[in-house]
Order: structure tokens, then C-alpha cells, then sequence
């Protein structure tokens, strides 16, 4: 299995720790993996961290500069570049774990998948509240609807590329800044017929920064989430019901974390859920998404 790893970097350092932890990490003997970096910045200020962190890696590096400050362009690059059969997806916040790339390899295998998600856990800080902790609300982790996976996310994925149905699909300019690009684009694929899967052993981590640490931050991120969720529905009649039905839920899921206030982290799930459907309902009316990623963004 041809492999290539597409990791979009935008103004981190940490992309030295993430190369590193994919370095650290196994490659199974049959597998061959090289590393794309596609920095985003309008300048390439990621080039001599990249370069430098290359020259003491096995693993061949190249870097690309894809400018724009828009996460679509950058990925687009990624494919756009991209040589190999198969490709795999980090991002430049996390640290991959030693069995990551093996257990994703292993999951299609045994699938027989287009595409295989990981989860991408959370890592608290001392300061982060305890009802955040216990729920966990950060960690990403792809799940099927009505048994199925339809979607998932680019922290952690592995997808066939050359030679397929999809080959010639790009990630959403106009969801660029607003984030969900992911989500919409795998939506696409799996509408094209693509299968997918998830791999749970596949684990990458992710510290938890301290202005993200925040119900405000996770309900704006949750929101946001549920307008790219209504990327599922196409067609007018379809985003009508999706919306009624997000309305109804919405209702529901802030009249129980009302009922829930004694709890805080049960009330502060039921507001993130509510906050999700409420994203629904706005992503059915089209309604301008924020910017969150970029200069206006960071």
C-alpha cells in the first residue's frame, strides 16, 4: 500500500512535534509512506521548521506552499499533489500514536473500506473545569447514523484515491474559514458510493488550549458543526424535514438542560446538543457561516 500523508499547517510550530510523533510511530513492512506539508500562510513560514525537521526523519518530507489562509485551498493542494494511491489525513495540532497508521492500515483491510476515521482524543490541561474533563466534549470521534458512516473528519483518516469515482472532488472553497469542509466532502463521497469505517485503536491525541476551554468556544464549535451536518440533505424538500426535525430537537435538548442545571456537565451536554441542531436548522436556511479559521480566525 502507497500511502501519502497530507497534513495542512497554518502559523503552528507544532507541526515539528506532529512530524515527529508520525516518524516515532510503526509502518507496517508492506506499506510506504511518504509526507506531504501544504502550509497555508500567506508567506511560507513553515518551510525552514519543515525543512529542518525533514533532515532528521527517515520518512521522505516535502513541503508545499499553498497560500490563501482558507483550509479548503490547502487541502485542495494536498490533492491536487497528491501521487500516491492512498491518502491520509493529521492535523498540525496533533501528535499521532504509535500504532496509528498500522491500525488504520489494518481496519481497511479487514473491511475493506474507501476510507477508515480514527478518533482524535482530547488532552486537558490543569485548568480546564471538571464537568469538561468528565464529558469529554472535545475529543472527535466519527459515528455511524442508522448504523452507517456517512461522513467524518480529516484530524485522522485514511482514504483511496488514485483510480477512483472521486478522484476529481475538492474540499468546499466557500467552507474555507468557517470549517466543515470535511464533513461536506466526505458527505459527497459517500454519496458516490464510497464505504467507510473506523478504525477505533487508530488514536491520535490533541492538547486542549486554554481559550478553547470554554462552554462558549465548544457551543460557537458544536453550532458550527450542525451547519456542515446539513450538508447531508439535498434538495429543498430534504432540508425542510432535516429542519423541522433539528427545530423539535433543539426545543428538546435546551428544555432538558434547563431541567439539568443542578448537573453541570450533564447541562452542559444537552446545551451542546441543542447548539448542534440549532446549527442544523440554520445550515438548512443557508444562513452565513462564521469565520473561524485564518487571520479573522485564530
Amino acid at each position: 500500500m502507497d500511502i501519502e500523508l497530507c497534513i495542512c499547517t497554518f502559523r503552528r510550530p507544532h507541526i515539528v512535534e506532529t512530524l515527529r510523533s508520525v516518524e516515532a510511530g510503526r509502518v507496517p513492512d508492506d506499506v510506504s509512506l511518504t509526507i506531504t506539508v501544504i502550509d497555508n500562510d500567506d508567506v511560507p513560514s513553515a518551510e525552514a521548521m519543515v525543512a529542518g525537521t525533514a533532515a532528521q526523519m527517515a520518512l521522505p518530507v516535502r513541503y508545499i506552499h499553498a497560500p490563501g489562509a482558507n483550509i479548503s485551498i490547502a487541502r485542495n493542494a494536498g490533492l491536487e499533489a497528491a501521487r500516491a494511491d492512498w491518502l491520509a489525513f493529521l492535523d498540525d495540532d496533533e501528535i499521532a500514536g504509535p500504532e496509528w497508521l498500522a491500525a488504520l492500515v489494518a481496519r481497511q483491510r479487514e473491511t475493506g473500506a474507501d476510507a477508515v476515521f480514527g478518533p482524535s482524543r482530547a488532552i486537558y490541561g490543569d485548568g480546564a473545569p471538571d464537568w469538561m474533563v468528565q464529558g469529554d466534549f472535545h475529543s472527535q470521534v466519527v459515528e455511524p447514523r442508522d448504523g452507517v458512516i456517512q461522513t467524518g473528519h480529516t484530524c485522522n483518516a485514511l482514504l483511496r484515491w488514485a483510480g477512483t469515482g472521486w478522484a476529481q472532488e475538492r474540499f468546499d472553497l466557500a467552507r474555507g474559514k468557517s470549517g466543515g469542509e470535511d464533513t461536506a466532502f466526505f458527505f459527497r463521497l459517500h454519496r458516490m458510493g464510497a464505504e467507510f469505517a473506523v478504525a477505533a485503536e487508530a488514536t491520535v491525541t490533541e492538547a486542549v488550549p486554554p481559550a478553547r476551554a470554554t462552554l462558549p468556544w465548544l457551543r460557537q464549535r458544536r453550532y458550527r458543526m450542525g451547519q456542515s451536518y446539513s450538508a447531508s440533505a439535498t434538495g429543498v424538500a430534504a432540508r425542510a424535514k432535516l429542519f423541522a426535525t433539528a427545530a423539535v430537537k433543539a426545543g428538546y435538548c435546551h428544555l432538558v438542560a434547563l431541567a439539568t442545571a443542578h448537573d453541570p456537565e450533564r447541562r452542559a451536554f444537552w446545551l451542546l446538543r441543542g447548539a448542534l441542531h440549532l446549527g442544523v436548522c440554520a445550515g438548512c436556511l443557508r444562513l452565513p457561516e462564521r469565520t473561524l479559521y485564518g487571520d479573522a480566525g485564530q
